[in-house]
């Protein structure tokens, strides 16, 4: 796949969806940091469903600090992985309160320094909150960039670095939303709906998959 390949397919991706955003329910980056920590292993749905409770009753790291980890489980329980996720919200909680005045950084390493933040969401969190151009690369963005071509790697981490060196500019800030949307809507990861698929003649990957009958 070439360089003006690449800008088609998100030039077309973004002409469907101007204004991307993430599907996760949050009003602060302290309530945006805390779904992405939740969405691991988890929809998006659930996790909405479930910070929908907690915010009512606890929004902010002295909130969150307060309630204390028996106090965070019960908002959390259906969501996979929640002992140690309550733990984790907890713990980060404390930190930004002792180290960051109760704010969210803005800065990957401040991010990355809590518990249960790794480049992932750290990646969400600099992009979303902060408006930084980065591309986070979770199951679906990792899927459409090697199935499609546009940038192919073993690891989030090298998809990840390919996509910076290779997503035009102009489309990085929401490159990492137009791919979500693709792998979440139409190039799914069980059949990809290449019959319906906005790039498929863009698009490297063999066979294409038929309209169903």
């Amino acid at each position: 796949m070439n360089a003006s390949q690449r800008a088609e397919i998100f030039a077309r991706l973004q002409a469907l969806e101007p204004h991307p955003r993430t599907e996760l329910e949050y009003g602060t980056p302290f309530e945006l940091l805390v779904a992405v920590m939740l969405s691991a292993q988890a929809t998006d749905r659930s996790v909405n469903l479930a910070t929908r409770e907690l915010f009512r009753a606890a929004n902010t790291p002295q909130a969150i600090a307060a309630l204390g980890v028996d106090g965070v489980v019960p908002y959390i329980r259906s969501i996979g992985l929640f002992p140690t996720k309550s733990k984790n919200l907890v713990a980060t909680a404390r930190i930004l309160l002792e180290r960051h005045g109760g704010e969210v950084p803005a800065e990957r390493e401040a991010l990355e320094q809590l518990p249960g933040v790794g480049r992932k969401t750290a990646n969400v969190v600099l992009n979303v909150a902060f408006g930084q151009p980065t591309i986070p690369v979770d199951t679906h963005v990792l899927r459409v960039a090697n199935r499609t071509g546009i940038a192919r790697g073993r690891t989030p981490l090298e998809v990840e670095r390919k996509l910076l060196r290779l997503v035009p500019q102009r489309y990085r800030m929401h490159a990492h939303h137009w791919l979500i949307l693709h792998g979440r809507y139409v190039c799914k990861a069980r059949v990809p709906e290449c019959w319906r698929c906005p790039i498929a003649d863009l698009c490297e990957y063999r066979p294409k998959t038929p309209a169903p009958a």
